[in-house]
């Protein structure tokens, strides 16, 4: 293969002759008048010879003298197109060979079938719109068998997140995940609204980070002097909301951890938020079961969805098991009510490696993500978690020790976080005076106190139930996607060597 310094420049060349003989390179519009997908699709009912004005890249090209085959791709799909000198004249042939593969084009033209069987365009006109100065990566496709086999695929992980804008044009199947996203999260929004919620807005820029164990990124506000954070989660805000007045408010949000990177976090994400008066984490159980049952259902026509080669129903309840239940099944071994010294212990006993200054919670948490959360495949609520782990949660009204907290799997991830809300502002005080603790022993994750959220709890919260749902996660596993990379479209990347 050329080295792509000499295939730019005979790109570059073939520029300048577009240029020498009085065509455009880069045009300002093209008036489209159908789409490659509805030419096909409508092709025996509009009848041969029907006439359409098509755009968009030039995916292939077969020249043989005075007529030439190509494949042009629009958003919908590819359709193939024919020319002939004696058809469409001597100059817009001659701009067609200096066209490559990659180049924007505009055609005219009348619509039939070939020998062969394959709707095409008779092209009368043809424009060049944009013309590309890099190759791009050829991906070829056959059938076997009757199953299209893809070959010669730009395949390179690291490059395809680097460069989506080449992932997208040559890996079609990548572009219907970022459309199936865009409809998951337009259902969960509409879903929302049409339950009577608000949807609102919340700084990303806080003074004081909160509402999760997570570092935060800072910068500078140069006008202020002020040190600022990149919110890791809008709970506290949205949490606000409900002091003040609303009955039911979500947000559908970036947030930002400043966190390691793995097939399931990246450090900018998309979350969703919900809170909600008068209702308890119960409510949210129902409602997380019935959204993504209706998101499925809406966006793709079943509730039984395949991932990672197995069948996930969201059209049945979920299973609902307790924290300790949970680790219990899995290891043997009660964890309810033990003290750090009885869990180190245990900790020792499953031969679990854990720092030996490790809190009560980081024990709990271990043991919980090492034996528990690889399991749950099919969906999933873990309920009533330990207090230690759950700083923003009100106490289980019947279990000591514990809270009404519940977090949603399915696929082995997490999926949701919801509480019945904490709004005693003298039991929220005192944990978040237990987290300042830990934070001065060294757990840099550890809750900060925040003086203006104890202050609008003082002002009194109603009975409230919050939900966090990671939309990422979500889009993976109904999109069967295995990394979080898959489902964004410019994930967080090393800077590029120079």
């Amino acid at each position: 293969m050329e080295p792509l310094d000499e295939l730019r420049k005979q790109r570059l060349d073939k520029l300048n002759k577009i240029l020498e003989i009085n065509q455009t390179a880069y045009a300002y519009t093209f008036a489209q008048t159908d789409f490659a997908q509805d030419i096909i699709e409508q092709f025996d009912t509009r009848g041969e010879g029907f006439h359409v004005a098509v755009s968009g890249r030039l995916m292939s090209i077969r020249r043989m003298g005075k007529a030439s085959f190509g494949h042009i791709m629009d958003k919908t799909g590819r359709i193939q197109i024919y020319l002939k000198q004696d058809k469409t004249g001597e100059s817009a042939y001659t701009l067609f060979k200096l066209l490559d593969i990659g180049d924007f084009i505009g055609i005219c033209g009348n619509v039939f079938r070939t020998k062969t069987g394959e709707i095409t365009i008779v092209c009368e006109s043809i424009e060049l719109l944009a013309k590309t100065l890099r190759p791009l990566p050829v991906v070829k496709e056959k059938i076997e068998d009757d199953e299209k086999i893809i070959y010669d695929q730009f395949s390179d992980k690291e490059l395809r997140y680097r460069q989506r804008y080449v992932d997208l044009i040559v890996n079609p199947d990548v572009k219907n995940v970022f459309i199936a996203r865009s409809r998951i999260i337009s259902v969960m929004r509409r879903y929302l609204e049409n339950q009577g919620f608000i949807e609102v807005e919340t700084p990303v820029l806080q003074s004081i980070y909160g509402g999760a164990f997570a570092r935060p990124f800072i910068t500078h506000h140069n006008a202020l002097d002020v040190d600022l954070y990149l919110r890791i989660a809008d709970e506290l805000y949205l949490k606000r909301l409900i002091v003040g007045g609303f009955d039911g408010v979500f947000e559908i949000a970036k947030d930002f951890r400043n966190e390691g990177m793995d097939r399931d976090h990246n450090p900018e994400f998309t979350m969703m938020e919900l809170y909600v008066a008068y209702q308890d984490y119960q409510y949210m159980m129902d409602l997380v079961e019935d959204m993504i049952r209706s998101i499925c259902q809406e966006v793709f026509n079943n509730t039984k969805i395949s991932y990672q080669g197995q069948i996930l129903d969201f059209a049945k309840p979920w299973t609902r098991i307790g924290f300790f239940e949970s680790i219990k099944m899995e290891t043997g071994e009660d964890c309810y009510g033990k003290d750090e010294k009885e869990l180190r212990k245990i900790i020792d006993k499953l031969k679990i490696e854990i720092d030996p200054s490790a809190s009560k919670a980081n024990m709990l948490d271990t043991i919980f993500s090492e034996f528990v959360e690889p399991k749950l495949f099919h969906p999933t609520f873990i309920c009533d978690y330990p207090v230690e782990l759950s700083p923003l949660a009100k106490k289980h009204r019947k279990k000591a020790g514990l809270v009404e907290r519940f977090e949603g799997y399915a696929g082995g991830k997490e999926l949701c976080n919801a509480f019945s809300e904490l709004n005693d502002p003298i039991d929220q005080r005192e944990r978040f005076e237990n987290q300042a603790a830990l934070r001065a022993e060294g757990d840099e994750e550890a809750m900060v106190i925040d003086e203006d959220y104890l202050r609008a709890l003082e002002y009194g919260m109603p009975p409230t139930a919050g939900l966090g749902i990671g939309v990422d996660r979500l889009v993976m596993l109904l999109t069967n996607a295995s990394s979080i990379r898959d489902v964004i479209l410019f994930p967080h990347m090393r800077p590029e060597k120079s």
